[in-house]
């Protein structure tokens, strides 16, 4: 029985496992979003979310503590220079899994894990969209300019029928 055992262990051995998270955590950082199985996209949450905290706060400790866990020097870069500053004011929850179904090879069940603050589809600041869709305003206004048009349109064929008719 594993009563109270947290650690999924995915298989592996302790190194494999610590390697495999260490090169998914780079992959997340770098690309923002993997796809991956669910059990190692909730074992990848528990990783990498203590290191987006760490980098919160851009000091060479916390550059060397990170460093240690990632072992590249792209993905520490990447991390403190362009996500940390996105996700600042985020108390936790840097992380999202999206289930994605199965696979088709042995049918695991497969999500994608992403970060947060870089989806735009999923962005909670949707409220910089709404000021694109006010502009219903000045196409009211082009709809009643439309008609007058349309009229126009209508008395030119009857102005031409009078015309042709003095010419016969």
């Amino acid at each position: 029985m594993r009563h109270g055992k947290k650690i999924n262990h995915l298989g592996r051995t302790a190194p494999h496992r610590k390697a495999m998270l260490s090169n998914m955590a780079c992959s997340l950082i770098e690309h923002k979003r993997i796809n991956t199985t669910v059990a190692k996209a909730k074992a990848l949450r528990t990783y990498v979310e203590p290191l987006l905290t760490k980098a919160k706060e851009d000091t060479t400790h916390n550059r060397r503590t990170v460093f240690s866990y990632l072992k590249s020097k792209e993905a520490v870069t990447e991390l403190f220079r362009t996500v940390a500053p996105k996700i600042a004011e985020r108390n936790g929850g840097y992380t999202r899994i999206i289930k994605t179904g199965f696979r088709l090879g042995d049918s695991a069940d497969t999500a994608m894990i992403e970060l947060v603050d870089f989806n735009e589809l999923y962005n909670p600041k949707a409220e910089e969209k709404k000021t694109t869709r006010r502009s219903r305003k000045p196409a009211t206004k082009k709809e009643e300019t439309a008609p007058v048009a349309e009229t126009k349109v209508e008395e030119t064929p009857a102005a031409d029928s009078k015309e042709e008719k003095t010419e016969e």
